[in-house]
């Protein structure tokens, strides 16, 4: 069943909120300054018996065009961009919505920002420091096992921590992952990933079998179960246990979230040779336009193997011609 959205304007503004004071740990300026800018929006589109829910692109940008005519600065309206994609992009990772219209706008003289990332080393010390990360064995395995599937797999926080355990029994080559919209798609699995599962099963299985016997609970659906009322991890809990993975790791707490793991593995892949269609399918992205943006590692790959290998790129200058003057370091 595909996720239903909020009823009114006020509930996808403060689940939005909530959802960045979470995950992306904003601060409170920040959260206060994207509440009000998303209230102006709107009102502006109930003015205009429009709704999050059913606005368009041409919608945002004539708010956009208002908000200059109201002579509103370049900085501010920038500001509601942000705020506005920022809302359009997280309704469309939780499947309210199956577009994103503010994706193509172009803002206000601000260059398009890249995703943030993690480099291979900085990952390298996570997949690391996870499997020393733990108040007990089993911890430790757990926290290895979803690491080594978020960086594997590129799979969404969400998609991450309700993955039923059926799916990954039998040490399969692949598995299937239900996405926004009910969507599915298959998501090979790396030899590491597949060793931190069965490591993690055998933990796993054995302290389920243990509440059976003294509680008589039924087992768990969830590779990753837990107490709550969702009955698995939550994504509060997985972001709170990154930044501890990060502080063991020597790596900046924050710099390392959900869904910097998933743009490593989609910035990696591509830098590695991997084809944008591929990785928009292992994405689950709906439009490879959203894809596109990686594509900046390509061409800063591109770049470094013609400086670094074209047999021009080192040459002697030809006779007649000046030698560039290089500055810097």
């Amino acid at each position: 069943m595909a996720p239903t959205p909020p009823v009114d304007e006020n509930r996808w503004i403060s689940t939005f909120l909530e959802a960045q004071a979470a995950e992306a740990d904003a601060a409170r300026n920040t959260l206060l300054a994207y509440g009000r800018d998303l209230k102006d929006f709107a009102v502006w589109l109930a003015h205009r018996h429009r709704s999050f829910a059913k606005a368009m692109q041409a919608d945002i940008e004539a708010y956009l065009v208002s908000c200059d005519a109201n002579g509103l600065s370049r900085a501010t309206r920038a500001r509601r961009l942000s705020a506005i994609r920022q809302i359009y992009r997280f309704a469309y990772e939780e499947g309210w919505r199956g577009d994103n219209p503010a994706l193509r706008i172009a803002g206000p003289g601000r260059d398009k920002r890249l995703p943030k990332t993690l480099g291979e080393d900085q990952v390298t010390r996570l997949l690391t420091a996870a499997a020393d990360c733990g108040r007990g064995p089993d911890e430790k395995l757990r926290n290895l096992c979803l690491l080594e599937l978020l960086y594997a797999t590129g799979m969404r926080v969400s998609e991450l921590v309700s993955l039923p355990v059926q799916a990954v029994r039998g040490d399969p080559a692949m598995i299937l992952v239900r996405g926004k919209g009910d969507k599915e798609r298959l998501v090979p699995l790396s030899r590491p990933a597949r060793a931190a599962i069965t490591a993690w099963l055998a933990a796993r299985d054995g302290a389920e079998e243990q509440a059976r016997l003294k509680s008589r609970a039924p087992p768990s659906r969830f590779l990753f179960p837990a107490r709550g009322v969702d009955g698995h991890m939550t994504r509060q809990v997985m972001h709170r246990l990154l930044k501890d993975i990060a502080v063991r790791a020597g790596v900046s707490p924050d710099a390392v979230t959900p869904h910097r793991l998933r743009h490593a593995f989609a910035t990696h892949l591509l830098a590695g040779g991997a084809d944008l269609r591929v990785i928009q399918t292992l994405l689950g992205h709906a439009d490879i336009g959203t894809t596109e943006i990686y594509t900046h590692v390509l061409e800063d790959r591109l770049k470094e193997l013609v400086l670094d290998h074209h047999p021009l790129a080192t040459a002697p200058p030809r006779p007649g011609r000046k030698p560039k003057v290089q500055t810097g370091g």
